[in-house]
C-alpha cells in the first residue's frame, strides 16, 4: 500500500513548502502580496480584503494555506517569452501535462494561432482585439457563448454578461454548471435559495460537522482550523467518504503549536460508503433517526412541510437493502444516527462527492432530509453549506453569469440601462458545448478558466472546441486547454491577477461575505491588461451606442454602482469603493427557521434510491484532485497525502488488487464506455468495489452523462474494468 511520507497532513511539511515558494519568487515580495487588502486568489471560503490578507472575516490572523501559496507565487514567477512560443510547436504543447503548462510562467502579451499556424505567434493588442470583435461581429449572437471562470471579478462578470446580453445572446454560463450548480438547484427546491444558510460564525458554536463527499485538507485547507476548533470545544466531527483520507484524520495546524508538534485529530467517525451510495446512506441515517425518537417534531410542524412522505419512505426501506447500496454496515450507521441524535446543533457540509453524479441533485436533497429531521436547518449554528471552489464562483453566479437571469434583475436592467435581453433562451455550459461540436458556434469569449479540462470526455471535448470558428480567452496563464481546446482561430489575452488590479474588485465567498480588494501594481513587467478594459475594449467595438447606457463602464466604481441598482442583495456595494464595508448580503443567511419560500417554510423532498448498475466483473470510478493542485491547475505531480508520486494512477483497495491477480505498481489499462487508460497500480484505503482516478487526466474515462436537473456530468460514478499489462 502506498505510504505518505507524512503521518498528518499540514505542519512542517507544509511550512517547508511556503518557505521553498518564498525563495523561488523572493520571501519579502510575497509575504507582502499575501498580506496586502486583497481577497484571497484560491478557494471560496474567503479570506484578505480590508482587514488584510491571511485575515478572515471574524478577525482572525493568520489564515493562510498552501493553496494561498501555490497560486500567489504562480503569478509572480517566470514569464512566457516569444522565444519559448518560437521553441514550442502546438503539438508539441499538445502533448503538455498541467504542471508543464503551469511552469511555462505568466503570458503577459496577446498571442493568436490561426487555422494554418503551427505554433502561438505574439501580435499586437489592437490586431488580437480586432479579431476578437470581428469573430463576434461577423455571426449571430445565437451562435456564441460567453464563459466565466470562478476567478474572476464582480465586475468583470458583471460586464461580460451585459455585454452579452446587449449583444444579443443568453448563452452565459459559467463552472458551476460542472460543480455545485447541483447544489444550488436542490437547495433553491428546499428553502428556496442556491447558497450555503450558514455563516462562519455559525461553524464557530456548532457541536456537530458532517462532512461528506469533500477532502477540504487538499482543497479548502483552513476548514480543517474550523473542525479542530469544534473538536476542542467538545463537538465531534463525521467524515462519509470512500476513500481514506489522511488529512480528515490528522492535521497539523501551523498556527498552533502544539497541534504543529503533535498533530491534531480532525474526525470522530470516518464512513467509507460506495460511490453513489449517498442516498442510500441517507435514507438510513433518516431512518435510524426516527426509530430511535430522535426526530425533532416541533421544528418539522412548525418550520417545513412535506415530511410526511419522506418519512413513510424511510420507514418502509429494508435495512439490508440501505446496507447492501449504500455499503455501509449497521454499526456505522448507528453510530452515525447517535452522534446526529445527541447534537444540539449541526451543520452538513459537502463538495462535488456529492454533485458529481446522475443524481446529485437529489444527493444534496437527501442530506437535506437528514438535516431537517433534527431541526438542524435555519438556527444558529445548523445549517447546510455547499464547499464551494473557486474564490468568487458564488459572486458571478450572484451577478449574472448564467443563462437565465432573475426577472427583476433583467427588469432593472432593462428600465435603469437598457439592456434588453434576448427572449431566446440561453444554453448552459454543457449546452454550449454539444452546439459547438455540432458546429453551431462561431465564437465564443472565455472570461478565465480551462474548459477543455472541465469538461468529460476529453476527446469529445476536443472536437467540440476545435470546431468553434474563433475563441478568445482571457487569462493569466496558459493551460491545457489553449493548447488542446484550440478553436479555428485562438485568441489569448493576458490579464492582470486581482492583486495587480489598477482599481478594485469585489469577491464574494461562499458564505456571503462580499470582499473588497484595493488591487496593487503588477508582480512581472508585461502588457497584461484588466479584465474590465479588455470587455470595455470588446463592448465598444462590437455594440452600438444606443445599446446601453456606456457610462456604466468608465470605472469599477460605476460598474458597482449599476451592480447595486440590478442585482439583488447587492445594494451595498454601490459606494464600497468609497466606504470600504464589506458586508455580508441580506436574507441568505438562515437563523429565525423562516424562508425564501411561498410558505416561508423549507420543504422535505422525497426522492429515490437510484441503481447504480456496477459493473458485475469491473468497478465504480471517482475522479479526484490531488493535494498538489487546485481544480484543474497541478502544481506538484506529487499527492503528498497520498502518497502518490505520480499523476498516472488507479487508487484500488487491496482485496481488490488481490482479486485481480495484481501487484503494486503494475501497469493496467482501465476501459469505460468512452475511452480508456493506462496508468499504474496504488493500493489505498478505499472501499472495495470502488477506484480513484486523477482529474483532469481521467476526464478521457468520463462518458457525458447528466445530472437531469443540474446539468452537471457525472464525473464521480463511471463504471470501468481494469485490464493487466504487465509490470
Amino acid at each position: 500500500m502506498v505510504t505518505p511520507r507524512v503521518k498528518a497532513a499540514g505542519g512542517f511539511a507544509a511550512m517547508k513548502y511556503v518557505l521553498a515558494k518564498g525563495r523561488s519568487v523572493g520571501s519579502i515580495a510575497l509575504y507582502k502580496r499575501l498580506r496586502s487588502n486583497n481577497a484571497c486568489k484560491t478557494c471560496a471560503l474567503g479570506m484578505g480584503g480590508q482587514q488584510g490578507g491571511m485575515v478572515n472575516e471574524a478577525g482572525h490572523f493568520p489564515e493562510v494555506c498552501k493553496k494561498s501559496v501555490q497560486a500567489q507565487a504562480a503569478d509572480m514567477g517566470k514569464t512566457i517569452t516569444e522565444a519559448d512560443l518560437r521553441k514550442l510547436s502546438i503539438g508539441e504543447l499538445s502533448g503538455f501535462t498541467s504542471a508543464q503548462a503551469e511552469a511555462m510562467g505568466r503570458l503577459t502579451f496577446p498571442i493568436v494561432c490561426g487555422p494554418n499556424d503551427t505554433h502561438f505567434r505574439r501580435v499586437s493588442w489592437d490586431d488580437a482585439m480586432q479579431l476578437a470583435a470581428d469573430a463576434l461581429t461577423t455571426t449571430s449572437a445565437d451562435r456564441t457563448f460567453f464563459y466565466a471562470s470562478g476567478r474572476s471579478s464582480n465586475e468583470a462578470a458583471f460586464l461580460m454578461q451585459v455585454v452579452a446580453r446587449a449583444y444579443g445572446t443568453n448563452n452565459v454560463n459559467n463552472c458551476s454548471y460542472y460543480c455545485h450548480q447541483a447544489s444550488g438547484v436542490a437547495l433553491t427546491s428546499v428553502y428556496g435559495s442556491g447558497t450555503a444558510s450558514v455563516s462562519l460564525d455559525d461553524l464557530g458554536t456548532t457541536e456537530l460537522a458532517l462532512v461528506i463527499g469533500a477532502n477540504p485538507a487538499s482543497n479548502h485547507p483552513r476548514l480543517i482550523t474550523q473542525l479542530i476548533n469544534l473538536r476542542r470545544r467538545g463537538g465531534k466531527v463525521i467524515v462519509i467518504n470512500p476513500l481514506s483520507e489522511l488529512g480528515l484524520k490528522r492535521f497539523r495546524l501551523p498556527s498552533q503549536a502544539k497541534s504543529l508538534v503533535i498533530g491534531s485529530q480532525v474526525s470522530d467517525l470516518y464512513i467509507q460508503p460506495h460511490i453513489g451510495g449517498d442516498i442510500a446512506l441517507m435514507v438510513a441515517l433518516l431512518k435510524g433517526i426516527i426509530e430511535s425518537g430522535a426526530v425533532n417534531e416541533a421544528y418539522i410542524a412548525q418550520h417545513t412541510e412535506s415530511w410526511e412522505a419522506v418519512r413513510d419512505a424511510a420507514i418502509a426501506a429494508a435495512w439490508d437493502d440501505l446496507v447492501e447500496r449504500s455499503g455501509v454496515t449497521r454499526a456505522d450507521i448507528d453510530a452515525c444516527v447517535e452522534l446526529l441524535g445527541k447534537a444540539k446543533s449541526a451543520v452538513f457540509m459537502w463538495a462535488m462527492g456529492l454533485t458529481h453524479h446522475a443524481h446529485g441533485v437529489d444527493n444534496v436533497r437527501a442530506l437535506a432530509n437528514v438535516a431537517m429531521s433534527r431541526g438542524f436547518l435555519g438556527s444558529p449554528g445548523s445549517g447546510l453549506m455547499p464547499i464551494r471552489g473557486h474564490s468568487n464562483v458564488q459572486g458571478i453566479g450572484s451577478v449574472g453569469v448564467s443563462p437565465q437571469l432573475k426577472e427583476s434583475f433583467a427588469k432593472s436592467l432593462r428600465e435603469k440601462y437598457g439592456v434588453v435581453a434576448s427572449t431566446t433562451p440561453g444554453m448552459d455550459t454543457y449546452a454550449c458545448m454539444n452546439a459547438a461540436h455540432d458546429g453551431r458556434i462561431d465564437a465564443a469569449l472565455m472570461l478565465g478558466g480551462n474548459l477543455w479540462g472541465s469538461n468529460p470526455d476529453s476527446r469529445w471535448s476536443t472536437e467540440a472546441l476545435s470546431r468553434i470558428g474563433t475563441s478568445v480567452s482571457l487569462t493569466t496563464k496558459l493551460n491545457q486547454g489553449h493548447f488542446n481546446g484550440r478553436a479555428r482561430t485562438t485568441v489569448v489575452l493576458p490579464v492582470l491577477a486581482r492583486d495587480e488590479e489598477p482599481e478594485s474588485t469585489t469577491q464574494e465567498s461562499m458564505f456571503n461575505f462580499v470582499r473588497l480588494s484595493d488591487g496593487g501594481t503588477p508582480a512581472v513587467d508585461g502588457e497584461m491588461r484588466s479584465e474590465v478594459a479588455i470587455l470595455s475594449d470588446l463592448a465598444q467595438r462590437i455594440l452600438p451606442r444606443d445599446r446601453f447606457d456606456w457610462s456604466m463602464i468608465n470605472s469599477h466604481d460605476s460598474l458597482r454602482r449599476a451592480i447595486a441598482d440590478t442585482v439583488p442583495g447587492y445594494g451595498a456595494v454601490g459606494d464600497i469603493g468609497n466606504t470600504k464595508k464589506e458586508f455580508e448580503i441580506p436574507n441568505r443567511i438562515f437563523h429565525d427557521g423562516v424562508f425564501p419560500t411561498a410558505s416561508g417554510r423549507a420543504t422535505f423532498r422525497r426522492v429515490a434510491i437510484p441503481e447504480m448498475n456496477r459493473p458485475v466483473d469491473g468497478f465504480m470510478l471517482m475522479t479526484i484532485r490531488s493535494e498538489g493542485q487546485f481544480n484543474s491547475v497541478v502544481y506538484d505531480e506529487e499527492d503528498l497525502y497520498r502518497g502518490t508520486t505520480r499523476r498516472d494512477v488507479i487508487m484500488m483497495a487491496a482485496e481488490d488488487v488481490a482479486r485481480l491477480g495484481l501487484n503494486e505498481g503494475d501497469t493496467v489499462t482501465v476501459r469505460s464506455a468512452t475511452g480508456s487508460l493506462d496508468v499504474v497500480v496504488a493500493e489505498v484505503d478505499i472501499r472495495a468495489g470502488n477506484v480513484a482516478m486523477y482529474y483532469p487526466e481521467a476526464n478521457v474515462l468520463v462518458d457525458r452523462t447528466l445530472d437531469p436537473e443540474s446539468l452537471t456530468p457525472a464525473f464521480k460514478s463511471v463504471a470501468v474494468r481494469v485490464e493487466c499489462r504487465g509490470t
